[in-house]
């Protein structure tokens, strides 16, 4: 079997091979310098990034706002609409709920003896009728009796004068 023989950091040496060590130490160079190049790239453009980026923000967040409200104000006339339409159907249920206790009502009442604001209408209208006529008839009367009177003053007769209808009704009455 053939051994190798490992060579050191001064056979390296020699050669002109640099040492683990320093390869190491170089590399960890070159990594710090190309951090800092790019922490000093990104302090160059990161402001010109942050703003983009702000304005970005602001867009979307118009953008979002609007829509959110157009969404509310859809939202809200929709809300109106239902109240509207609920609020219809409610009174209409209470208009023809208050019907139907009226009729009951006016049933009950009825069937009472109670008589309804119509038949008391109906009767003020008859009185009113019936008192035109009586006028009517009283003034009729009242000229007849009168003629009547002088004629039984000239004869001298002691016959009582005919009393008229009305005077007549009010001695039965009393």
């Amino acid at each position: 079997m053939v051994t190798k023989k490992q060579s050191t950091g001064a056979d390296n040496e020699s050669k002109g091979v640099p040492p683990f060590s320093s390869t190491v130490k170089e590399s960890a160079s070159q990594i710090w310098l190309a951090g800092l190049g790019a922490f000093a790239k990104a302090q160059e453009e990161g402001g010109k990034v942050f703003e983009t980026l702000v304005k970005e923000g602001l867009s979307i967040q118009r953008k979002t706002q609007a829509a959110a409200e157009e969404k509310l104000s859809e939202a809200g006339s929709r809300m109106a609409g239902m109240a509207t339409d609920i609020s219809s159907k409610a009174s209409g249920g209470w208009d023809k709920l208050e019907t139907i206790f009226e009729e009951r009502v006016s049933r009950a009442l009825n069937k009472l003896g109670v008589p309804s604001s119509r038949d008391i209408d109906a009767l003020a209208a008859r009185i009113d009728e019936l008192n035109r006529t009586l006028s009517k008839l009283s003034a009729q009367a009242g000229t007849k009796v009168r003629a009547a009177r002088p004629a039984a003053r000239a004869t001298g007769a002691a016959k009582p004068a005919r009393k008229s209808p009305r005077a007549a009704r009010k001695t039965a009455a009393d």
